[in-house]
């Protein structure tokens, strides 16, 4: 099942061919990697796919449905979920509270009167939402920095919240963008255990990395760009035995 469709992607800046005519369609439970050197048009694609840049011309789909129009948070709600290259955080609440906060919006019902006379329903979805936190930190290995302030976090483990907060509302599309900066050994083994863990149960990844050896060895495909065109598309061996790929980014 095709979850996310791009159909034709094209982004100017004046003269400035960012993408040109980009398609790629992503399928349930796949994994897909997003390489190229700087300047390839990654980090525009996923703006494109999650809602913060428009296409000069294109479609993006989601599940069959046309979501090109849509607007960042609405696309959040249906499924689409991102990290940054720049990691996103709020940095004056705990990392419990930073991962809480993307389940907000299933409110419980009942609008502001429940709010203040904290209605029942209210009380048992904070409950469920906390129950959820608690899981995905257990699963990130967060547990012992739960009330830890977000902005106290090195790189590393900041990374860990913010792809937490991305998961612990389940995603259908994944869009993770360069991860595994700064983090150590041990911190990159976890977050390919959880990649892995997604797939299973059909959430389907975009990964913009850096590190290719990381992308081979989760990705099962491999898309590269280059000056903003796909240049290739397929199994991380063929694309890593591509001649035109070693000479433009693996050379």
């Amino acid at each position: 099942m095709t979850v996310l469709s791009l159909q034709g992607i094209n982004k100017r800046y004046g003269g400035i061919h960012a993408l040109s005519d980009v398609s790629i369609e992503v399928q349930a439970g796949q994994i897909c990697g997003l390489i190229g050197p700087n300047g390839a048009g990654k980090t525009t694609l996923f703006d494109i796919v999650s809602g913060l840049q428009a296409p000069t011309a294109g479609v993006v789909e989601l599940d069959g449905r046309e979501v090109t129009k849509a607007p960042p948070e609405v696309r959040a709600r249906q499924g689409i979920r991102r990290t940054f290259q720049r990691v996103q955080l709020y940095g004056q609440m705990t990392v419990e509270d930073n991962i809480v906060v993307a389940t907000e919006w299933r409110s419980g019902g009942g609008g502001l009167l429940a709010d203040l006379v904290g209605a029942p329903s209210r009380r048992r979805r904070e409950v469920e939402r906390r129950r959820a936190a608690a899981e995905v930190m257990q699963m990130c290995g967060l547990t012992e920095l739960r009330m830890a302030l977000a902005g106290s976090l090195p790189i590393g483990q900041a990374r860990l919240v913010e792809m937490a907060r991305a998961i612990v509302d389940q995603p259908r599309v994944l869009l993770l963008d360069e991860p595994t900066s700064g983090l150590n050994q041990h911190e990159s083994a976890r977050l390919g255990q959880q990649v892995t863990a997604l797939r299973e149960v059909g959430v389907a990844v975009v990964l913009v990395e850096h590190d290719v050896g990381f992308v081979m060895d989760h990705a099962e495909r491999v898309v590269v760009l280059d000056l903003g065109r796909v240049l290739a598309d397929g199994s991380p061996a063929d694309v890593q035995a591509d001649d035109a790929v070693r000479e433009a980014y693996l050379g």
